[in-house]
């Protein structure tokens, strides 16, 4: 349990202290708080938030202090939840690889189907001026807060019960089709695809001339000598270069450039297992794709401070009916898509559930996978434009205060056990 509250202190505590302040600060003096997260870094920049001209084109880029930290700097924390996802999938012992993984993956299916089902379907039921205005937003509820939500799943379930390590695999797979959303769903303006050919050709180089070349070079040669030249003096400069590149790539592109540096991640060269992101073995894994891990978590913890500080300050009169669908989507479309599709899986599909694990954990497990927070409050910030209106209601920030309030789906989870009958087994 220390291991995980120890996560959650590193990655969490500065991010909801960074929502908090953006709340107090939005609800006391709004205009100061708008100006403070526009603020204009740097006017006509090489990169930045676009200006089009009347063809639709981009005219100028104007690096604002919202951007820069939305954009550029959470690219470091994608690149995290990357690296966890890319471990699951292609390491032997990966957690999202074999049989184990079948109903986790199927029942994530139902984590996403079934919010958007709720979102949408609750929009449309409300008329069609509502479901114009917030059907952009259908994504926000599909996320899952993997810190919060492990740390909620063992306080109901205990350390020890077969449904947390489903809920950990489920969480990751979730991370993935989230990040997979984001790229596909969100572009950040015109698609300009030719663009990745630089992304791409980054990454292969890279991959080429400090990965593989190095190796090729050392064949025959225990002592390994070009190999550790390359690691020692060269470390992480290139797969940074090769980053910055990647990085403006997708910007250019008008893809979300906060996934700029994933198709990197999969080139820096890993250790041939993985312990598990709550696991203490973790710390002690050498290889350098761990290592950059470790050198980004201090700053990732200051940039989710600030990402919580650019994007939690929603005033509470803007809470309107976008604000009732993504807590709708999060409390009701996730517990019974995992609970639908879980059953599907383990009893039609035979494909099972752990020894240990009843079909009416899937329920509790869904209320737990609720808490959306971190990727849900990003997606609401992507998904509208601040000038997207609802009647009198900002959409924005409607959508933005259900992202926040989804910390509810704890206390949901926590009732849901005890009526259940989970027994914890620490």
């Amino acid at each position: 349990m220390y291991r995980v509250w120890n996560f959650v202190t590193n990655y969490s505590i500065l991010l909801i202290v960074g929502a908090l302040i953006a709340l107090v600060w939005a609800n006391t003096n709004a205009e100061s708080y708008e100006y403070f997260v526009n603020y204009v870094l740097i006017e006509d920049f090489f990169i930045g938030k676009p200006h089009y001209n009347e063809e639709g084109l981009v005219a100028y880029r104007t690096l604002t202090l919202h951007y820069f930290v939305n954009e550029l700097l959470m690219a470091f924390f994608f690149a995290i939840a990357a690296k966890e996802v890319w471990e699951a999938v292609i390491l032997k012992n990966g957690s999202l690889r074999g049989k184990k993984a079948a109903t986790p993956l199927v029942a994530t299916f139902g984590g996403m189907a079934g919010p958007i089902a709720v979102y949408l379907g609750l929009a449309y039921f409300l008329g069609s001026d509502t479901y114009d205005a917030v059907a952009k937003g259908w994504a926000i509820p599909t996320a899952t807060d993997i810190a919060f939500s492990y740390l909620v799943g063992r306080m109901v379930f205990g350390a020890g019960h077969p449904a947390v390590r489903f809920l950990l695999l489920l969480a990751i797979a979730d991370d993935a089709a989230g990040l997979i959303i984001l790229a596909i769903f969100y572009p950040a303006g015109e698609l300009a695809p030719e663009w990745l050919i630089l992304s791409a050709g980054s990454a292969y180089a890279v991959f080429w001339l400090a990965n593989r070349l190095p190796r090729r070079l050392d064949r025959n040669n225990e002592a390994r000598p070009y190999s550790t030249w390359v690691r020692e003096k060269l470390s992480f400069w290139p797969y940074l270069i090769a980053g910055a590149l990647s990085w403006y790539g997708f910007e250019e592109s008008g893809i979300n450039p906060a996934l700029g540096l994933l198709p990197i991640v999969i080139t820096i060269p890993h250790a041939d297992r993985a312990f598990g992101i709550f696991s203490a073995a973790e710390a002690h894994l050498t290889d350098l794709l761990n290592r950059i891990e470790h050198l980004l978590k201090h700053p990732v913890e200051i940039i989710l401070f600030f990402f919580g500080l650019l994007n939690a300050g929603v005033e509470f009169s803007s809470i309107g009916s976008p604000t009732w669908l993504v807590l709708a989507g999060l409390l009701i479309g996730k517990p019974l898509g995992i609970l639908l599709f879980g059953w599907l899986a383990a009893r039609p599909l035979g494909l099972g559930l752990p020894q240990g694990m009843r079909i009416i954990d899937l329920f509790v497990i869904g209320c737990v996978a609720a808490i959306g927070f971190t990727v849900s409050l990003f997606i609401a910030s992507v998904a509208f434009e601040s000038t997207d209106m609802l009647g009198d209601v900002n959409v924005k920030d409607a959508a933005k205060m259900g992202a926040l309030l989804s910390f509810f789906a704890a206390v949901v989870a926590i009732i849901a056990g005890k009526l259940t009958r989970v027994q914890k087994q620490n």
